[in-house]
């Protein structure tokens, strides 16, 4: 897989100097749980950056629930962290690769190429028996400066402008019952945006929590035309990000995310809402 390392491929090169790993483990609803346990054990050597003080700019009205970064911000944030233009970048979490997928998909939007998830997870990474610890790097700041890749964002204005449009499908990563509007657990408004198919983001991962090979992925979106643009979000704009990354490994080239996602659509009392199957 192009976009995804395994962890014995991080084990071989994880003391290498053009190597930053990032621990990315973020509960939604504890805040404060993920950078406790990357205190307590890590991955040696990761730095931590988390979904809502670093991956993402404080709530507004609109934006959703995890609004873009502010780009002068990020780039600050990955300079401090030891991120450079020239450094590989390995991101992690135990959520299934949805957190890491965030910061695989910021670095991406801000043209850098040598991002990677890798599979599996932490909880993973400790069950093979690799080294952890508890020791806190500091890392020597580098200079990141962004080449912003706009064609990889979809903003709420265009996702409107194109709906019912035979030029794109937009892609609700959701579980089911979410994109139905049965149930919602966290947003205020149920359903999704109309026209939308559904793809449920953990499908990216086998019964192992492991991602699926490229095939395994193409299986899961044969029934789209290679040609139309894919417009892909879900309740926030972060476990969207996994299956942009499926996507790709997937073969497909124009697909965006919509960052805002449901959230940020249901901020806006004029925009339509579908519920049930499509």
């Amino acid at each position: 897989m192009r976009n995804v390392v395994s962890m014995k491929w991080l084990l071989a090169r994880m003391y290498e100097p053009d190597l930053v790993i990032v621990d990315c483990r973020f509960q939604l609803g504890q805040p404060e749980s993920g950078r406790a346990a990357f205190e307590e054990s890590h991955i040696p050597g990761a730095v931590y950056l988390d979904l809502e003080k670093d991956l993402s700019a404080p709530v507004g009205e609109h934006g959703g629930r995890h609004p873009l970064p502010d780009i002068a911000t990020l780039t600050g944030t990955l300079s401090r962290a030891g991120i450079g233009n020239n450094v590989r970048v390995v991101a992690y979490d135990d959520q299934g690769g949805a957190m890491a997928s965030r910061l695989w998909w910021l670095l991406k939007y801000l043209g850098h190429e040598q991002a990677y998830v890798m599979d599996e997870g932490f909880s993973a990474w400790v069950k093979a028996g690799y080294p952890v610890s508890s020791e806190q790097k500091v890392p020597i700041p580098s200079q990141f400066l962004a080449t912003v890749q706009h064609n990889m964002l979809a903003e709420v204005d265009e996702v409107r402008e194109l709906l019912g449009s035979d030029r794109v499908t937009l892609v609700d990563s959701r579980e089911a019952p979410r994109y139905r509007g049965e149930v919602e657990p966290i947003d205020r408004v149920a359903g999704h945006i109309p026209g939308a198919i559904n793809r449920f983001w953990k499908d990216a991962l086998d019964e192992r929590g492991a991602w699926k090979d490229a095939a395994g992925q193409a299986a899961r979106f044969d029934d789209l035309p290679r040609d139309r643009e894919l417009i892909v979000y879900c309740g926030s704009g972060v476990t969207a990000c996994p299956n942009v990354l499926a996507l790709q490994e997937a073969g497909f080239q124009r697909v965006r995310l919509y960052a805002g996602s449901w959230s940020d659509w249901i901020s806006f009392s004029e925009n339509p809402i579908a519920t049930g199957d499509e």
